[in-house]
């Protein structure tokens, strides 16, 4: 028996099957959207539960009540109304909102997650209507512990928190990041295989620096300015120090937090509980694994490659590191991985001798591998044309947030150095997208190997139709989360990212080189992430990690096919206790 939660409990039944085993009846049942089976629950569960008479007489299948709700989502008229219709379905029933996810996943991928969930952060006050989750800001942070109790979660194993300061490209949104954490997780559900019923999101309110939040009446969230250094560690310490005491197996997923902060907190806690940073290793992992398919289509090698990344956030590091460890990992040496990765921020190419914040400075080139370069009129930092030009780069990785900014004469100057350059522009949402696909591929002669971070269509060139790969994280963090759930890892390592990074590549190259995709297409992300996740378990007894005895190297991939949750009704069993 699992114990879930103080009101149901997971058993098996006498044949070995799987049976939820409820404490509670009534309209109570009905009100618990974990519990709550709408018009599919039969007679005899609606007599023995104490619910007959509470619903419509006929008795739905899951099929009958999926085209149902799925017209009713296709009746809505905007992404907005759609995401508010999905998330109150969410709330009135978990098993159908997941199974009606995970049927039509790339018709409402856009909508739970980017670009509309930007939408939806930007909008949180005037759309919430449900409690869901843990909130944790400085006016509760002393009864952090008491709080965690008040959850109806017993066996929580993921939990994505945020301190909704770094959203997308669309900065501090206060406590509107919260809708973030519930659609990663409606992710990790759908592709990842994590039980519903053992995700929790986790929003940090420690204030925020928009005054027009601060001063809006119906502002949900604290009305002070941010906490900041030692005051925002000692925050975070209380935070994970209760986390872990009642949830002691929970795997944590920070999500858009300051770029200073977000290396801060990554490493200060990732021994302390098992974590990662999906902004800095998500991403840099999804943008290895699509620089890996590209070389591959252009008979290239990632060593041979001069990568230039255009933005120094928390993304933007993460790529520059994944792609150096890459290069490193075909026989690179620290050094001659770093001179072939560049990275810009607002005031140019990191340098070393420049004003920088500490964690880019490992992304920074040696000021004499520079000194000879010429300036364009210049005597302040390099530009990003000039740093291409002279670094002869093959590869423009964005992450900057600032739409438009790959200008044609960018793009050129990419055209000398390759054959075939690569041009990701991975900025999320779409509004924050550095340059649009078709204009892309205009300005490179169509010869661009193009992926963004939002959806786009594929574009006409010539009498070809090219796809534009989505470089979605979403194709990297739920199996590396659902992976170091099933090994009860101690710690998230680098290898376990870097190998989610090099089984995405390796996913893509077998099923869809032939079509020229650099990414698959997400409805394909169940799939992806049991290879995902099974290769990060591998990865994770390599390296010593792996808690759980379960599971070997060899037994990986039928383990997480075997333990992934399916979205399907469970038969009820009232305990007799109750």
């Amino acid at each position: 028996m699992a114990r879930l939660s103080p009101y149901f409990d997971l058993v098996r039944g006498a044949g070995g099957e799987q049976r939820l085993r409820v404490r509670l009846g009534g309209a109570a049942l009905l009100r618990l959207a974990l519990t709550n089976k709408g018009t599919a629950f039969p007679l005899d569960e609606r007599i023995a539960l104490g619910i007959d008479g509470l619903l419509p007489p006929k008795v739905a299948s899951l099929d009958e009540q999926l085209a149902r709700v799925h017209q009713g989502f296709v009746d809505e008229p905007t992404p907005l109304a759609k995401y508010v219709y999905l998330r109150a379905l969410q709330e009135r029933n978990e098993i159908l909102f997941h199974a009606l996810l995970e049927r039509h996943l790339e018709e409402m991928l856009p909508i739970v997650y980017t670009p509309t969930v930007g939408e939806a952060v930007q909008k949180f006050q005037a759309i919430y209507q449900n409690a869901r989750g843990l909130s944790l800001s400085i006016d509760n942070i002393d009864r952090a512990e008491q709080a965690t109790k008040n959850s109806l979660l017993d066996d929580v194993r993921m939990v994505v928190a945020t301190d909704s300061s770094a959203i997308l490209g669309i900065g501090d949104q206060g406590y509107g990041g919260m809708a973030i954490a519930i659609g990663k997780l409606a992710l990790y559900t759908v592709a990842g295989g994590v039980s519903p019923a053992r995700t929790l999101p986790v929003g940090l309110d420690v204030g925020t620096d928009r005054e027009d939040l601060v001063g809006a009446p119906t502002y949900l969230g604290v009305r002070r300015e941010r906490l900041k250094g030692e005051a925002y560690l000692a925050f975070m310490d209380k935070v994970v120090d209760a986390l872990h005491a009642r949830w002691p197996r929970a795997i944590v997923q920070w999500e858009d937090l300051a770029k200073d902060a977000a290396f801060a907190v990554l490493e200060r806690y990732r021994r302390r509980v098992p974590s990662f940073n999906d902004d800095i290793q998500g991403t840099g992992a999804v943008a290895l694994a699509g620089l890996l398919v590209a070389c591959a289509a252009s008979s290239r090698r990632l060593r041979d490659e001069r990568v230039v990344v255009y933005g120094a956030g928390a993304g933007g590091a993460g790529v520059a590191l994944a792609v150096t460890e890459g290069m490193r990992r075909e026989g690179l040496s620290a050094d001659e991985a770093r001179a072939r990765v560049l990275v810009l921020d607002s005031k140019g190419l990191l340098v070393e001798g420049r004003p920088m914040e500490d964690y880019k400075r490992p992304l920074a080139q040696p000021a004499e591998a520079v000194a000879s370069w010429p300036r364009a009129g210049s005597a302040e930092g390099f530009g990003i044309v000039e740093t291409i030009t002279n670094a002869k780069a093959t590869a423009l990785l964005g992450l900057s947030g600032q739409p438009g900014t790959f200008t044609e004469d960018v793009v050129r100057a990419l055209l000398p150095n390759a054959s075939r350059p690569v041009v990701f522009a991975l900025s999320n949402p779409t509004s924050a997208c550095e340059a649009q696909p078709i204009d892309i591929l205009a300005w490179s002669e169509g010869r661009a190997l193009v992926a963004t971070g939002s959806p786009f269509a594929p574009v006409r060139v010539g009498d070809r139709d090219v796809p534009i790969g989505q470089g979605n994280n979403a194709f990297v963090f739920p199996g590396l989360g659902f992976g170091s759930i099933l090994a009860d890892v101690s710690e998230i390592t680098g290898d376990m990212v870097l190998e989610a990074a090099y089984a995405l590549a390796d996913y893509t190259r077998e099923h869809h080189a032939a079509a020229g995709l650099l990414y698959p297409p997400v409805s394909e992300l169940r799939e992806v992430s049991m290879r995902v996740a099974a290769r990060v378990i591998q990865r994770a007894i390599a390296n010593g990690v792996a808690r759980s005895t379960k599971v070997t190297a060899e037994t990986a991939e039928a383990y997480v096919r075997a333990h992934a949750w399916q979205a399907t009704y469970l038969p009820f069993d009232r305990d007799p206790a109750a």
